[in-house]
C-alpha cells in the first residue's frame, strides 16, 4: 500500500507571523460581541477546544452552534485577508521542496490540523503548498475536539492503515495523537517545542526543520 503522510500546518509547514491570531480575535469579536482580551493555550489543540476555553476566560458559555458560527466567520476572514497572510506570513524553509519530493516518490499526503478547514485551505494555498495535499480527505478542527480523533478520522477517510502512515508535527500533542493511532511520528522543532521535548513525548524521529530535503526523505520514508 502507498505510504501516507499526515502533515500538521501551523509551525510545521507555515508561519502566519501574527496574522492568524489577529483573524482569530476578529472572528471571536464578531461571534461573541466581546473583544478578545486573552486566548486559551493553543499549541496542539483544536479550534473547538480553543474557542470554548477562550470563551470561558471571558465569562461565556458556548455550544456547538456558537462554534459553527465562529468557524464560518474565521474561514471567511482568512479568505478575505489572504493578501495580508501572504505579505506577513511565509512557508517554512523546505516545506515546498519536501512536499514536492514526497509526491515525486508516489507518497500520498494530506493534513491533520486543529484549524477549521476553510482556514487550513487558505493557509496552504496562499504559500503554494496545496498542490500535493489531498485536502478533502484531511481532518480539521470541525471534525473532533481531540487531535487523536483527527488522526483516526483522516485514516478512515483515506482508507489507509496506520502501519504505512507517518504524522509530521511540531508539538507534543501532535506526537501523542499519532502514537495513540499507531502511526509513526516525526517531530519538527520549528515551533515552540524543542527537539528534546518532542523526543520525550515519544516521537520516533525529530528534524530541526524541513530545509534539507534529502534528510526529510530519509526520515519519512524507508527506501532512501
Amino acid at each position: 500500500m502507498t505510504q501516507l503522510v499526515l502533515w500538521d500546518i501551523d509551525h510545521t509547514l507555515v508561519s502566519t507571523r501574527g496574522v492568524g491570531r489577529s483573524l482569530w480575535a476578529e472572528a471571536f469579536r464578531q461571534v461573541t460581541g466581546q473583544e478578545m482580551k486573552e486566548q486559551a493555550k493553543i499549541d496542539g489543540l483544536t479550534e473547538q477546544v480553543i474557542f470554548r476555553e477562550t470563551a470561558k476566560l471571558h465569562g461565556l458559555t458556548t455550544n456547538r452552534a456558537d462554534f459553527d458560527g465562529f468557524a464560518q466567520t474565521l474561514g471567511e476572514l482568512h479568505v478575505r485577508r489572504a493578501a495580508d497572510l501572504r505579505e506577513r506570513g511565509h512557508a517554512l524553509d523546505g516545506a515546498a521542496s519536501a512536499l514536492d519530493a514526497l509526491a515525486a516518490r508516489g507518497l500520498r499526503q494530506t493534513v491533520v490540523t486543529g484549524n477549521v478547514r476553510a482556514a487550513a485551505e487558505v493557509k496552504v494555498a496562499t504559500f503554494g503548498l496545496d498542490h500535493h495535499l489531498d485536502l478533502p480527505v484531511g481532518a480539521y478542527g470541525e471534525d473532533a475536539e481531540e487531535r487523536a480523533e483527527l488522526v483516526a478520522i483522516a485514516l478512515k477517510r483515506v482508507g489507509h492503515q496506520a502501519d504505512v502512515t507517518v504524522l509530521v508535527g511540531d508539538t507534543p500533542a501532535d506526537v501523542a495523537a499519532g502514537l495513540s493511532a499507531g502511526v509513526r511520528v516525526v517531530g519538527v522543532a520549528t515551533g515552540r517545542s524543542s527537539s528534546d521535548e518532542l523526543y520525550e513525548a515519544g516521537a520516533h524521529a525529530v528534524l530541526a526543520d524541513l530545509s534539507e530535503t534529502r534528510g526529510v526523505l530519509k526520515t519519512l520514508i524507508v527506501d532512501v
